[in-house]
């Protein structure tokens, strides 16, 4: 099986690119694509740098990575409750290619935060929209107080109850 996961974040110091990167780990057999949305940077999405420049490359290249995929992992950092500029504009750039970008993988979403809410608000909101966008989520996870649960040196979850919940998430992918 081949797993694309990465981050919707742009923070090259991301806990979310630490947690998505120890969750897709999980996954024995797998082939794991773990990407960074950095190298898929566009300019702001807008109709009209649509009609004038046509879709970027970048947007191209992202949806066939998914397309190669059999399964995808995302962790969402949670920007006043929302995605970050930086996901959301390569989503809307891809999804104008394709309103399917997810293409009905079945998908782990994961959302984690330094605070006790682990960015349950964008989690939320991205599960909700998911069936939209070809996205089958089989489990989503929000992981709070992050820096309690992680230990950052061993980079692995230290928490006993999240580890068997993300184990029991990526079991749903097969």
């Amino acid at each position: 099986m081949k797993v694309l996961a990465f981050a919707a974040s742009s923070s090259r110091s991301s806990i979310n690119k630490s947690l998505v990167t120890y969750t897709a780990n999980l996954i024995e057999d797998a082939q794991v694509d773990l990407i960074d949305i950095n190298d898929y940077e566009m300019p702001i999405y807008s109709s009209d740098r649509e009609n004038e420049s046509g879709i970027p490359q970048l947007a191209h290249d992202f949806l066939n990575k998914i397309k190669q995929a059999d399964a995808v992992m995302i962790s969402f950092a949670e920007h006043n409750g929302s995605y970050t500029a930086a996901y959301k504009n390569l989503f809307d750039w891809t999804s104008r290619i394709d309103m399917k970008v997810y293409q009905d993988k079945p998908a782990v979403l994961l959302a984690t935060s330094p605070g006790p809410g682990g960015a349950a608000t964008v989690l939320a909101a991205a599960k909700g929209s998911a069936p939209y966008f070809g996205l089958d989520v089989k489990a989503d996870l929000s992981v709070g107080k992050f820096y309690d649960q992680f230990d950052m040196e061993k980079s692995e979850i230290n928490n006993i109850e999240i580890k068997d919940k993300l184990m029991t998430a990526v079991s749903l992918l097969k």
